[in-house]
């Protein structure tokens, strides 16, 4: 009765699909009609009344499986010769949100470089749902826990439409080494499915050379002498890795050399040893640069100069590494310094001699507004001493003189105040009493 029809995928089993009417024109056994469907779907016609015929569901069916079909029934008389007819029915399968997101992995190991700059993409997970439209559109969702008491929120996010995962802050290995957490995909149906991830440390330290030692000034050779055979041992590098695992794994190359035929490095213990049986042509300056990497992913590494001196006596190699000593960086070093100190110097001369100066014209200016102030030079006053007059043959007469001076003679004088008063004692040779002096007019001298 309709050749296009469709059908939830969750329809019980028997459920009716459609009807189909089958009219033969002939009579008796000619007009008995029998109707079939091919095998291995999960459908059966069953017959109602003698025209009319059910397609019904065998079985559960499965959208994911096949979502649709394609039903031929054949309908056949029992005539002889038997004749037959065939219609085609298409059967869309509808979709019920019968299958939750799936992750492609049961759980993530993800690996991250400390020190990364925060919103960092980390990696991407990606679940898969079966089902059609809507029910198959997946959205991702950063599951509620705590790392060290923090929100899991603080340390990564997640993009709820490709499952992008960021970092949200920098990271750093030697406060936090691994942590997990879980993400939920889902796609409305139930239940959501969570993954863990393991964040754990990824290279952030290159190797640190401990020997031999690198000095701007100072000059480090190794003595090799000419008479060394092969396998000569002349000196071993020796490098460590902070880092853990893997990333502290390091091996040694030869990067550059004065003569690459003489020298080589172990990949594994950093010993520099002679290929070759040394000669008196070989240079008394050999210059070897190792280079020193890491297991990490992305490899870090350091480099190291080794210098060598194939001599047999020590003033032959002093004549070949003078230019050794000061070399182009350490010269670039000491010329900045000596210019500093040179403009410090410099800086504290001027200064010195802006404040002296400043110094004296304050004074001169504040002598002058001094003198124009007070229109004459001060007067310096100044009281001799008084003396007891015991002999009677002094020039001056018993009393007390004023003197004031200035710097300019012609204004100085003396003033003569008169003679003690009553309470100046005056001694008697005769030892027999002491005698008050008279009071006299007194006297001025210019």
């Amino acid at each position: 009765m309709s050749k296009t029809n469709v059908i939830s995928e969750d329809a019980q089993r028997g459920t009716v699909v459609t009807m189909i009417n089958i009219k033969d024109a002939d009579s008796g056994e000619n007009g008995k009609v029998q109707c079939a469907i091919s095998n291995n779907i999960p459908f059966v016609m069953k017959s109602t009344t003698s025209d009319f015929y059910n397609l019904m569901t065998d079985s559960d069916l499965d959208r994911e499986t096949s979502s649709g079909y394609n039903i031929t029934v054949t309908c056949s008389d029992e005539g002889v010769p038997s004749l037959s007819s065939s219609v085609t029915l298409t059967l869309q399968i509808s979709d019920v949100n019968d299958n939750a997101p799936v992750f492609e992995m049961s759980s993530y190991e993800a690996y991250i470089v400390e020190n990364n700059t925060p919103g960092l993409s980390i990696f991407t997970v990606k679940a898969i749902d079966t089902d059609w439209n809507q029910n198959a559109r997946v959205s991702y969702i950063l599951e509620d826990s705590s790392i060290n008491g923090v929100p899991v929120s603080s340390y990564v996010s997640i993009s709820a439409d490709n499952g992008v995962i960021h970092a949200v802050r920098s990271f750093d290995y030697e406060q936090i080494k691994d942590f997990q957490f879980l993400v939920k995909a889902q796609d409305g149906g139930s239940p959501p499915l969570s993954s863990n991830v393991t964040i754990q440390d990824q290279n952030d330290n290159p190797p640190q050379v401990l020997y031999p030692v690198q000095t701007g000034g100072s000059l480090v050779a190794e003595m090799v002498p000419r008479s060394a055979d092969v396998g000569y041992l002349v000196t071993k590098v020796v490098a460590v890795d902070v880092d853990s695992g893997q990333n502290a794994w390091l091996s040694y190359k030869l990067q550059k050399a004065t003569d690459r035929a003489l020298f080589e490095v172990g990949l594994q213990n950093g010993e520099i040893r002679t290929i070759r049986q040394v000669n008196d042509k070989d240079a008394v300056k050999q210059r070897l640069t190792v280079i020193v990497e890491d297991n990490g992913q992305p490899s870090r590494s350091a480099t190291v100069i080794v210098n060598v001196a194939v001599a047999d006596s020590f003033p032959e190699v002093m004549s070949e590494f003078t230019d050794l000593i000061h070399d182009k960086e350490y010269n670039d070093n000491l010329t900045f310094y000596l210019v500093l100190a040179l403009a410090v110097v410099s800086f504290l001369f001027i200064t010195c001699v802006v404040v002296i100066i400043s110094v004296k014209i304050y004074r001169w200016r504040h002598e002058r507004l001094f003198y124009k102030s007070s229109g004459h030079l001060p007067v310096i006053p100044y009281y001799p001493p008084v003396y007891a007059d015991v002999g009677g043959t002094g020039t001056l007469k018993p009393g007390s003189y004023e003197v004031y001076g200035t710097t300019d003679s012609r204004m100085s004088d003396t003033k003569f105040s008169g003679p003690f008063s009553q309470s100046t004692l005056s001694v008697d040779h005769s030892g027999s009493r002491t005698v008050p002096r008279l009071k006299t007019d007194s006297i001025e001298v210019r």
